[in-house]
């Protein structure tokens, strides 16, 4: 899930939704959930991240796990055209799930560990518009997959935490473009794979929500503080539910960080949420998408339909997601 500054509109692409493994594409316009009908798609998968890259104006979306495979295709979203398009690209990354994307300080699109069915990965790679080359900053974090990332846009930090990692991945990383260094904050979340993370330019930081923690989903909203290197718990009135597994994103179009889907013991979320930063996240009513006649949505917690829950495999402090 990222936010498109070409089509002004939040975009979400395929997931699991507890019977199978989805290749729909939906946009978000700040009341309307609308599927997208594409000439040809990403094949479905969960797991996958997309950002955008603001030097090519496309979103990428690399990675992700079928059930079976793990999966290195590159995609490109045209927020001009509606459509996808798949790259071919003469060098690659692992294919992994639960890999991290996120913009680069100079725009590019910034890719960084995953898993692979073997190994949690700690390589770095950068896309160029057609291909990608792999980025050797002298000190990288410890290997690992599903951490919460997000790119402070105004100070051109990226801010990473947790995951799920053979070495201990209870640690705040930040990258400035060139090198990553390991932060020794005051006060940190407790360690959750599977959060979700996104800049909020209201509250001036990198806000992070939820996860899973020890097998325990978490509800918490947390904002790291880049002035003062540490996080700081923000106190809200009213909360999503707990979840790990959710999309999340700024949309600029709407000035509000909006998070949707993600699962949790129970089940998996189709619900929005958008975080009002002088205030508290409020639910964001989900009216009918566009028809489509090869998907039918299901509905939405609140009883208005919304996009097909879309939650990575769950996963647990193991080396494989859980096959659902």
């Amino acid at each position: 899930m990222t936010y498109d500054p070409i089509s002004g509109k939040t975009i979400v692409f395929g997931g699991f939704d507890g019977t199978g493994y989805l290749n729909d594409t939906w946009t978000f316009d700040g009341t309307t959930w609308t599927q997208i009908a594409t000439p040809s798609a990403p094949p479905p998968r969960t797991a996958a991240q997309m950002t955008y890259d603001s030097v090519a104006h496309k979103v990428v979306l690399f990675g992700g796990y079928n059930g079976t495979n793990y999966l290195g295709d590159t995609w490109l979203w045209d927020g001009s055209m509606l459509q996808w398009t798949q790259a071919t690209p003469a060098h690659h990354p692992p294919a992994v799930t639960g890999p991290m994307l996120f913009p680069d300080p100079n725009g590019r699109a910034d890719v960084f560990g995953g898993y692979d069915g073997h190994f949690y990965q700690l390589t770095m790679w950068q896309w160029s518009g057609s291909d990608w080359t792999q980025l050797n900053p002298p000190t990288v974090p410890f290997a690992r997959a599903s951490a919460a990332v997000a790119t402070n846009t105004s100070t051109g930090q990226v801010v990473m935490f947790g995951g799920l990692a053979n070495v201990n991945p209870n640690n705040t990383w930040t990258y400035d473009g060139t090198t990553w260094t390991e932060q020794s904050p005051a006060v940190q979340p407790l360690l959750v794979y599977g959060a979700s993370a996104a800049f909020d330019p209201g509250l001036q930081g990198v806000v992070l929500f939820g996860g899973g923690s020890g097998g325990e989903d978490q509800n918490t909203t947390w904002r790291w503080d880049q002035s003062a290197a540490t996080w700081t718990l923000v106190s809200t009135p009213h909360s999503p539910p707990a979840r790990e597994g959710a999309g999340r994103t700024y949309d600029a179009a709407l000035h509000h960080v909006i998070l949707f889907g993600g699962q949790d013991n129970n089940g998996y979320f189709n619900d929005t949420w958008q975080l009002n930063s002088t205030s508290a996240p409020t639910p964001t009513a989900t009216p009918s998408p566009t028809a489509s006649p090869t998907a039918t949505p299901t509905p939405s917690a609140s009883g208005t339909p919304g996009p097909r829950v879309t939650p990575t495999p769950r996963p647990r402090p193991t080396p494989h997601p859980r096959v659902v």
